[in-house]
């Protein structure tokens, strides 16, 4: 009786202390070791500073650089950009992932086109992507948005593809038609794959932005990031580092509560 509650109020519970071990060790260590190690704070910062440059950003009260007070304005920026990127990859992936999974034809026709195009590196579009439309927001959505399309178009076709034949067969002999059946059985079944691959295009369209705000944008995250690398601020990198990381994990985090409003029983 004692056991089973015990696994009924783990299992109810959201806290799992084995998560933050990891965390803990790494702020531990970079509390202790660059102190014991004597590393300089123009390789890396204190902890102190750190935290201390972070406050600054966000709400400026010690003016420590031009960019104090400045962080909503530029995380605004950089959301903008991920959030507009993110939407066309997503459609487009999504779109053509799931006819290329349910039309074999289909898939023949653009599927190796795609995967050729996905050899690419990012870096080396940004070339042409400054050719095509200058600098500014138009360059960084367009770099953002086609990186994040090859991760959401490759899960959504292996989902979709993977979906058991004998449920389409099953809903065929039923009476449903081809539009009925992707409606009913194929995207059901292939949700969890489809939310992996936005999962996994979200982390690349922040893991981009940085790229795409190479292009001479005044306001971002990235933007401020270079700047701070130019002028040796360390610690305003990695302050904006960890401003990337945290809303990229908050992004992360609606997509999965997105997924279980729409899959409650997963």
């Amino acid at each position: 009786m004692v056991i089973s509650m015990k696994k009924s109020i783990n299992k109810n519970s959201n806290f799992d202390f084995v998560n933050f071990i990891v965390p803990i060790i790494f702020i531990a260590s970079w509390a202790i070791l660059p102190t014991l190690l004597k590393t300089p704070e123009y390789l890396i910062p204190s902890l102190t500073k750190v935290i201390k440059g972070f406050i600054d950003f966000i709400f400026g009260n010690y003016n420590l650089s031009t960019y104090s007070g400045t962080f909503f304005e530029n995380a605004a920026a950089s959301s903008y950009r991920v959030f507009v990127g993110f939407l066309i990859s997503s459609f487009l992936g999504i779109f053509l992932g799931v006819l290329s999974g349910y039309f074999s034809y289909i898939k023949r026709l653009f599927d190796p086109f795609i995967h050729i195009i996905r050899m690419i590196p990012g870096i080396g579009w940004f070339p042409i992507a400054m050719v095509w439309f200058g600098v500014g927001n138009k360059t960084t959505i367009f770099l953002i948005a086609l990186a994040a399309f090859f991760p959401v178009y490759v899960n959504t076709l292996r989902a979709v593809s993977d979906v058991d034949k004998i449920l389409i067969d099953a809903s065929r002999v039923l009476g449903a038609n081809s539009k009925q059946v992707l409606r009913t059985v194929i995207l059901p079944a292939s949700l969890p794959g489809i939310f992996s691959g936005l999962r996994l295009g979200m982390g690349v369209c922040w893991a981009y932005l940085v790229l795409g705000e190479l292009t001479g944008v005044n306001e971002g995250l990235g933007a401020v990031m270079m700047d701070s690398r130019m002028l040796g601020n360390v610690d305003m990198i990695i302050v904006c580092m960890l401003s990337i990381a945290l809303l990229g994990r908050i992004c992360d985090l609606l997509l999965l509560g997105i997924y279980k409003i729409l899959r409650p029983m997963d």
